[in-house]
């Protein structure tokens, strides 16, 4: 019984009672994470903390998803509770992935000034690696991510906490609290440390696979700060420059041509990078568009160019089904869809094109069933629905969609 939620129909239509975890397979789960406790040491232990608090803050974002206060009130209690407890082990006192993931929970449940203690806190006991320094860089971002959230347009954002984050880092020295202001000189600086930085890594030839790892890592927080630092001080056409010049100096050229030209680039091995990259230029491109004016055609051509390339990346989608919501003419994004499904064996296309007609089909409903008074206009949508049928017999028998139960589940669902 303590699995039943993921078969469940519920979790398909996502209303008010979205069903949750439940009781016997969340104890389960939570038996898992303690009896594995006990195992491990050192390094994997800390990762095990990682994954722990981080299933803690799904449940969490899962709250507030369906928006019930109560149980994100119980909720927030418990996963506090463990994040602290985690926290108090002598090894994790100064693990700043733990930090951030606390500082971000803190975040998530509306208490922005304990999350600011918590991530100034750990700025100042992180010493003065700055953008060498992984973890620091990482913790930098997250939380100049979530300042410039709170931004409601660009005005005196060159003066924002977020700046001084950003600035702080650059400096390499120790951490101090912001204090309301940020000096011009500072940021001219910080802003030639990051072009020089990024340069090097650009220039670095490649090393071990190990290294490797961290340093893609490394190179997409590098990226995220600079980016979001010049769309702050400059402008978001300064932030875009910066993400282009990283992302043709990071593609991965056709071997034919480097054999030709004899040329050994050393950074094709980057392919999780460019894909984060990519996704951190469209996540800036939608928050520029929620609070000031810009053309959508950017963000559309960004989208379209990433899914092409990544088309199993949910996040895209879920920002291009979101943003073609607003155009009234379908038969573009159906086109891209089509061409898209035909290209890949991935199934996230065909899921979240069914997704799309869903939601237009319910949308044509509702302005069909527009009240007036006592008479409801129930003109049937045979045409979409047809279509939604048709996308579904399609998925169902290309090879992954065959033995996807999610697929085989919404079908159903469908139908009934």
């Amino acid at each position: 019984s303590g699995f039943n939620s993921i078969g469940h129909m519920d979790t398909m239509l996502r209303g008010r009672h979205h069903i949750g975890h439940y009781k016997e397979g969340e104890e389960f789960i939570q038996n898992v994470f303690h009896v594995l406790f006990l195992l491990f040491s050192g390094k994997e232990k800390a990762n095990l903390s990682i994954c722990w608090l981080q299933y803690e803050i799904s449940k969490v974002v899962q709250c507030l998803q369906t928006k019930n206060k109560k149980k994100l009130k119980v909720q927030g209690k418990k996963s506090k509770k463990l994040a602290k407890n985690l926290l108090k082990a002598p090894d994790n006192r100064n693990h700043l992935s733990l930090w951030k993931l606390y500082a971000y929970l803190e975040w998530l449940l509306g208490n922005v000034d304990d999350a600011r203690k918590v991530f100034d806190t750990a700025l100042s006991t992180a010493g003065t690696g700055g953008m060498k320094n992984l973890q620091l860089c990482s913790l930098s971002l997250l939380y100049a991510q979530l300042e410039v959230e709170l931004l409601e347009s660009l005005e005196g954002a060159v003066m924002s906490r977020a700046v001084h984050i950003l600035t702080k880092l650059a400096e390499s020295g120790p951490y101090m609290p912001y204090s309301g202001e940020v000096l011009s000189v500072n940021i001219l600086k910080a802003r030639k440390t990051y072009d020089h930085a990024l340069q090097d890594y650009l220039n670095k030839t490649p090393v071990s696979n190990q290294d490797q790892v961290s340093d893609s890592n490394q190179l997409v927080n590098l990226v995220g700060c600079y980016a979001v630092f010049q769309y702050l001080t400059v402008g978001i056409d300064a932030a875009v420059l910066i993400y282009a010049q990283v992302l043709e100096k990071l593609e991965v050229p056709d071997p034919k041509k480097c054999e030709n030209t004899g040329e050994n680039l050393g950074i094709q091995n980057f392919p999780t990078a460019l894909e984060a990259i990519t996704l951190l230029r469209t996540n800036l491109l939608r928050f520029h568009m929620k609070i000031s004016v810009y053309p959508l055609n950017p963000l559309r051509e960004a989208l379209t160019e990433a899914l092409k390339r990544y088309p199993s990346n949910q996040s895209l989608w879920r920002s291009y089904i979101q943003i073609q919501r607003k155009s009234h003419n379908a038969s573009k994004a159906r086109r891209f869809f089509d061409g898209v499904t035909r290209s890949t064996n991935s199934l996230e296309p065909w899921l979240f094109a069914i997704q799309a007609e869903q939601m237009r089909k319910k949308l044509i409903e509702n302005v069909q069933r527009a009240d007036v008074g006592e008479i409801h206009s129930t003109i049937p949508e045979t045409g979409l629905t047809n279509r939604i049928v048709a996308l579904f017999e399609h998925a169902v028998q290309s090879e992954n969609g065959t033995h996807c139960p999610l697929l085989w589940r919404m079908y159903l669902n469908f139908l009934v």
